[in-house]
């Protein structure tokens, strides 16, 4: 629960400069307020910083924070959206700002963290409430302001009117008066607004950061400058855990502007986190020749513990580890009765490789370590994570650090990571400057975060009648809570609640999911919707086995085994700790019923059951994830020498309620073509430890030439009246699965492991 605070009224915000007359601010109710109106202060440039909120100036000029990053994704265009429309603002008049990384003052839910697809689903309601609170401060200092009653007058674009009279005042001329009074409370808080009565929440608005976006305006990360700045490269150890035993800088120094070169200390044994790998640091002048000294270090590698660690034996490993399985963590039914007594029991094993994130602007972060509160600029995704762990490395208090977020140029969950800033303090303290920690492209891939390779082993039995009467699967795969434990050798709640334990086919009687062990070699991460891209692949790929196996078309057997529509209970599988995106299970339930309905809307959309040109195919999956409820199909068109194109992919999208259409279906565009790397080009390989792949020509990622060449998202409107959903991730997990299950269908050829390989797929 939250209150409103009219931050306007307290003594602390006069003489603060830069914000309007009326100024208002969230907390939590139950929590002591630290926030907005008690513990606001100023920090570092004497500018008054509350949280979360809106501020209106007597000019009628609207600023509202945006305290999530953004990366493409339109978050500061969605939360101000909100605030704007129960506000009855003129969307014109209004401007955003970017919060810092505060915790006292922003973090209101999930720490500032932009990650996990939750932003508007944690931030929906409050925004809500922040503009409606504004919208009726306006209404009731008119009413005080002409002696009428506040039942008589309303807000309606940007103007308060009195109905009996027909006058108006703009915003503007209601601030200060509205500044003066109190926000209602309890059964006096003000009433939201109908959706009838919405007109900027549900509809199509351009993002505000569009223009600079596209011209070259924007900020990122490596666009701050800051006097005396220095440039930093570091060389890291080939292999995870590594270190350098000796190194020799003569000719690295040698090089036109590289001033100084310096040790970044090992990781050592320590929990990786989000912390330095350590390395050798070569800083100058320009980026340019920084690369240049860095190429010309002689260093002498410790590589480690995990020189040993090659991707082909690891494969081998993780498909064994799956069918032996063991740490069973959803049980119904007796599946081994069900398997003894089938009329046919199908089995299967899938493989999805490590990938790594390639946001388009690779990491970066500039620090300023010589003053206090330590100043960090950063593409980040986690600003306070960022000073949590700046602050770690320069050995202070975190309190002594202060986060500035950019624009950031892409993301996938690497940039939640904030080991740049790191290397970026430790740097500008040893220098006494401030220094701008560069990742290139070859840094990224190489020594990056990598989302988990995994493999499974699937079993089904099958009766007489071709009914699956029991379900097996089991996955294998490192796990990215080896950043905190480095020994752990199995999943987690987390990781297995991402689509594993959580498997939709509710009308199967007998139910076995396992997890099978794993050790980490590499450091494991989150990436675009993290474990539910290996767990939608198997899982819809064998479903299409099944199909084929039982003789069914394959959407008819995806809703029987779906089932009728119902709330999942997991709990009656004797599963004890679902992670449910870390919400809450009664408030955003498992409805299968979602399911087959995008599964129903995509098989419409896409013409299933056409018949096809030879050559052609079309396949389909869907999955939840993140809430949200996700069909895909894709049509494929396979050459003879087993190349292929996607002439039309159909993607319907059930995300509950949503704010702005446009988003989502640029969010489901932007899926496909991720999902199309993750199917057809992302693996990263090993040997002797080492990451072998470092630039796009052996990572590539899509191209135009590759993409698929008509997306056309449906957004299913029957559940807009629950709450919002996720956008960003879910619309990846169907892609690969729904374009394995098409290529069968053109070519014959089935699809266990990605990326595929289209040498497989000639006719022979």
């Amino acid at each position: 629960m939250t209150r409103i605070v009219n931050v306007s009224r307290r003594s602390m915000l006069k003489g603060a400069g830069g914000f309007g007359a009326l100024v208002l601010g969230a907390r939590i109710v139950g929590r002591p307020m630290i926030n907005a109106a008690v513990a606001a202060t100023s920090v570092g440039t004497g500018a008054f910083e509350p949280n979360v909120f809106v501020s209106l100036d007597t000019d009628g000029s609207v600023a509202i924070v945006c305290h999530r990053s953004e990366m493409g994704q339109g978050v500061r265009t969605g939360l101000p959206q909100i605030v704007a429309d129960e506000m009855e603002a003129d969307w014109s008049r209004v401007s955003v700002w970017q919060a810092p990384g505060d915790p006292s003052r922003y973090k209101y839910k999930d720490n500032q963290n932009t990650d996990g697809s939750r932003s508007i689903r944690h931030h929906f309601t409050i925004m809500r409430e922040m503009g409606a609170q504004a919208r009726d401060l306006l209404e009731r200092a008119a009413a005080r302001q002409w002696g009428v009653d506040r039942g008589d007058v309303y807000a309606r674009d940007h103007r308060v009117h009195h109905t009996g009279s027909g006058r108006s005042l703009g915003f503007g001329e209601l601030a200060q008066a509205a500044a003066e009074l109190e926000p209602a409370g309890g059964d006096g808080a003000p009433r939201l607004k109908d959706p009838s009565e919405w007109k900027y929440i549900g509809r199509d608005l351009p993002i505000v950061d569009l223009y600079d976006m596209t011209t070259g305006g924007a900020t990122y990360g490596a666009d701050v400058r800051l006097p005396g700045m220095k440039i930093a490269v570091v060389a890291r150890c080939p292999v995870y855990r590594g270190r350098a035993k000796t190194f020799d800088a003569t000719e690295a120094l040698e090089v036109p502007g590289v001033e100084q070169v310096i040790e970044i200390p090992p990781l050592g044994d320590r929990p990786a986190e989000f912390r330095p790998l350590g390395g050798v640091a070569v800083i100058g002048a320009n980026t340019w020749s920084v690369m240049q000294g860095r190429g010309k270090l002689k260093i002498d590698w410790e590589p480690g513990p995990n020189e040993s660690h090659d991707t082909d034996t690891y494969e081998s490993q993780l498909i064994e580890s799956a069918r032996a399985g063991g740490h069973v963590i959803r049980e119904r039914g007796e599946p081994d009765g069900a398997f003894a007594g089938a009329a046919k029991v199908h089995e299967a094993d899938y493989y999805v490789p490590y990938f790594i994130h390639t946001p388009m602007e690779p990491p970066v972060a500039v620090v300023d370590a010589t003053r206090t509160p330590v100043r960090i600029w950063a593409a980040t995704q986690a600003p306070n994570e960022t000073r949590q762990y700046v602050a770690e490395a320069l050995g202070i208090d975190q309190a002594d650090v202060a986060c500035n977020v950019t624009l950031l140029g892409g993301a996938f969950g690497r940039k939640s990571k904030p080991d740049f800033a790191a290397e970026a303090a430790i740097l500008s303290k040893r220098v006494g400057a401030p220094v701008r920690m560069q990742w290139t492209r070859e840094d990224e891939i190489q020594q990056g975060y990598y989302h988990a390779c995994c493999a499974q082993n699937l079993k089904a039995a099958v009766d007489d009648s071709g009914k699956v009467t029991a379900w097996r699967q089991s996955a294998a795969y490192p796990s990215l809570m080896t950043l905190w434990e480095p020994e752990r050798n199995v999943g987690s709640s987390l990781e297995n609640g991402l689509g594993l334990v959580d498997m939709p086919y509710n009308a199967v009687p007998n139910i076995r999911i396992e997890n099978g062990e794993a050790r980490a070699h590499l450091r494991i991460g989150w990436y675009r919707s993290v474990n539910n891209i290996q767990h939608a692949f198997a899982m819809n790929c064998f479903v299409n086995e099944l199909a084929e196996t039982t003789g069914r078309d394959h959407v008819e057997l995806l809703l029987e085994l779906i089932g009728e529509p119902t709330n999942l209970d997991l709990t009656a599988d004797g599963v004890e700790d679902y992670f449910n995106y870390g919400d809450p299970i009664a408030d955003w339930p498992i409805m299968t019923g979602r399911l087959s309905n995008v599964l129903r809307v995509a098989a419409d959309k896409s013409g299933w059951g056409k018949s096809l040109p030879r050559g052609h195919g079309l396949g389909i999956a869907c999955h939840r994830s993140f809430h949200s409820y996700v069909a895909t199909a894709v049509h494929v068109a396979v050459q003879d020498d087993g190349n292929f194109s996607i002439p039309q992919v159909d993607v319907a999208v059930d995300c509950g309620r949503y704010v702005n259409p446009d988003r989502v279906r640029s969010q489901m565009e932007g899926a496909t073509v991720y999902g199309n790397t993750v199917a057809r080009h992302g693996r990263i390989t090993t040997k002797q430890g080492a990451v072998e792949q470092s630039n796009f020509h052996d990572y590539p990622i899509s191209r135009i030439s590759d993409a698929p060449l008509d997306v056309r998202v449906h957004i299913v409107e029957d559940y807009t009246d629950h709450r919002p959903c996720g956008v960003g991730e879910p619309g990846v997990p169907p892609f690969a699965p729904a374009l394995a299950n098409a290529l069968y269908q053109a070519s014959g050829k089935r699809i266990r492991r990605l990326p595929i390989d289209t040498a497989e797929l000639a006719r022979t």
